[in-house]
């Protein structure tokens, strides 16, 4: 989840070159290098608390075997610095995605504080054991703590992104109701912010490589909104960002119905992205209202990473074989779920009217 107000700009005016990018195997390199967030956000591990206030267990996330991670932020090294992209190998493969079990016809806007009819559980295996490699069903009374940890505050300079928000780990900001993950970004004054919201990572609890996700979420809009649901490599904190890799699969920003998928890496020292959405997938264009629940899939294996809305493909690149330095995505990543108010991508016009908003997760679910 990194600045994109200016790599956005380029690296979609850039899609239709894309192609024959791929064909040449030409790489086009950023220019400057970029600052990320110096200081961990404090990361909260409540899987022994029960209290409704989780902040009290908080502690600071830190590497001390590497002096580079104490710039990896572990969920958000953002920068608005970053001017360029580089054009990575597509491939031409055209993979279905699944149309999802969910008639959302009737579903409701993901900004409504009220009760939420969830989907159907998970389908049950006929041994009785999940089919899935990892799921969060979000059918209990209460955020599952051996899943998720909260990561706690604003991370040096907003997280890398002027950001407005204080990260919380209070209900206030993320629970559970109806079998649906709701979470809220609020107006008010907190820890010297005007905003909260929640920050939720599967780090050092499930991480995967190569597989199928899939999740049915309905996101919100308003000005100087930003929610996301994406991935960041597991060595972060030994090898920093972007040489992590991070992988998003959905991010939309302010009233836009529009939903962005992005890679980001390292190639050749400097940061390297690449990213599609929606409105333009190479000539192909879908209507989305993003506030209505949309079942959202990502697959990835050796040869290719592709993201889907419903039916719909909106990114896809090849990692085949390193392409482009792309070995970072050969290797494991963990989840994170998110809702910024304002920030370089978004900007710092902000309807406070809107407040509070909600992300709505039904749930997820990863498979091989």
């Amino acid at each position: 989840m990194r600045n994109k107000k200016s790599l956005h700009t380029s690296a979609f005016l850039m899609a239709k070159l894309a192609t024959a990018f791929a064909v040449a195997g030409a790489l086009v390199a950023c220019d400057g290098g970029e600052t990320i967030c110096e200081e961990p956000i404090e990361v909260i591990d409540s899987s022994s608390s029960s209290s409704d206030v989780i902040e009290s267990s908080s502690f600071k996330e830190t590497d001390s075997t590497s002096s580079s991670s104490q710039q990896a932020l572990s969920s958000t090294p953002r920068n608005d610095t970053l001017s360029s992209s580089i054009v990575a190998q597509e491939s031409s493969s055209s993979a279905k995605a699944d149309q999802g079990n969910h008639d959302d016809s009737t579903e409701v806007s993901s900004s409504s504080s009220l009760a939420v009819s969830s989907s159907s559980s998970a389908i049950p295996s006929s041994s009785g054991e999940s089919p899935y490699l990892w799921s969060d069903e979000f059918d209990g009374s209460a955020i599952d703590t051996s899943k998720w940890t909260f990561e706690i505050g604003t991370g040096s300079s907003g997280c890398g992104n002027n950001e407005k928000e204080y990260y919380t780990g209070r209900k206030e900001n993320a629970y559970v109701q109806d079998g649906i993950l709701h979470i809220r970004a609020n107006k008010e004054s907190f820890e010297g912010s005007g905003y909260t919201s929640a920050r939720m990572i599967t780090k050092r609890k499930f991480t995967f490589t190569y597989g199928t996700v899939e999740a049915r979420i309905a996101l919100p809009v308003g000005k100087g909104i930003w929610p996301a649901f994406w991935m960041l490599g597991e060595n972060i904190d030994k090898v920093s960002w972007p040489a992590c890799g991070e992988i998003d699969i959905i991010e939309s920003i302010n009233d836009e119905s529009i939903v962005y998928g992005t890679h980001h890496w390292q190639y050749e020292g400097q940061h390297a992205s690449y990213g599609n959405n929606t409105s333009d997938f190479h000539g192909a264009k879908k209507e989305v209202d993003i506030t209505q629940f949309h079942t959202y899939k990502l697959t990835w294996d050796k040869k290719l990473i592709a993201m889907y809305v419903d039916d719909f493909k909106y990114h896809e690149m090849s990692i085949e074989d390193n392409a482009g330095g792309t070995e970072a995505f050969h290797k494991p990543f963990f989840l994170l779920l998110n809702v910024a108010v304002g920030g370089n991508w978004p900007g710092f016009e902000i309807d406070d009217s809107q407040f509070p908003n909600e992300m709505l997760v039904d749930y997820i679910r990863i498979s091989k």
